[in-house]
């Protein structure tokens, strides 16, 4: 939950105050900040449907990939926020990096507490929720540095920094969980196993197998 309350500071410590950057570092109109908003929505979306596609069979690979990258796209932001181009891909390629590994991080929480899913999900949203308010107070202390509108934005690399050097050391307990097996006392899959406990095979998040009620039969992919 930490490393996702990170990340997502990080998040919105830029995205509350892009419209300055837009207008003033980068000199463009008005319209402009809309423009750059629903750009990084529209990575914010990519990135959730990426990390809904890998997160649960390969978390490890989502966030060595995206952990990184983040961390190197908010120094390049900074460094290229007056030209204009450069400035609206990075907002794109930003908000898609960050939604990936904040899913793919909250994912790891509903895991590894699979016996409790609704306080799972509750402090899972607490977490983000509490990165939400905590990264614009942040960026905020950096406006009257000699970063200026630029500030916000070297924020969010070390607070993605600081999530790193915090979960390299717990890299294996990160990403394990994501191979979930079917066993009889398997919280994920209960109608999978109970129709064939013995399988063993990989089966939370793929299709056929769920906790909503998906029917499980001999023929069935989750198992």
């Amino acid at each position: 939950m930490l490393l996702g309350a990170l990340v997502n500071s990080a998040t919105f410590a830029s995205f509350t105050f892009l419209a300055p950057v837009v207008t003033g570092t980068a000199g463009l109109g008005e319209l402009w900040i809309s423009v750059a908003l629903v750009l990084f929505g529209a990575g914010s979306l990519v990135g959730v449907t990426v990390a809904g596609r890998h997160s649960d069979q390969r978390p490890a690979l989502v966030l060595a990939v995206g952990g990184p990258l983040l961390l190197i796209g908010w120094p390049a932001l900074a460094l290229l926020a007056d030209e204009p181009v450069a400035l609206l891909a990075l907002v794109f390629v930003q908000g898609a990096l960050s939604f990936a590994l904040g899913s793919t991080l909250i994912t790891r929480v509903l895991y590894e507490a699979a016996g409790a899913p609704t306080m799972a999900g509750s402090y899972a949203t607490a977490a983000l929720n509490v990165g939400a308010a905590v990264g614009p107070l942040v960026a905020a202390t950096t406006l009257g540095t000699p970063a200026g509108n630029l500030g916000p934005m070297w924020a969010s690399g070390l607070l993605v920094a600081v999530a790193l050097l915090i979960a390299f050391p717990l890299r294996t307990s990160v990403t394990d969980g994501g191979k979930a097996r079917c066993s009889p006392a398997s919280p994920h899959c209960p109608r999978c196993c109970a129709a064939r406990p013995t399988c063993g095979g990989p089966v939370c998040g793929r299709p056929g197998c769920s906790v909503r009620g998906a029917r499980c039969g001999p023929r069935s992919r989750c198992c």
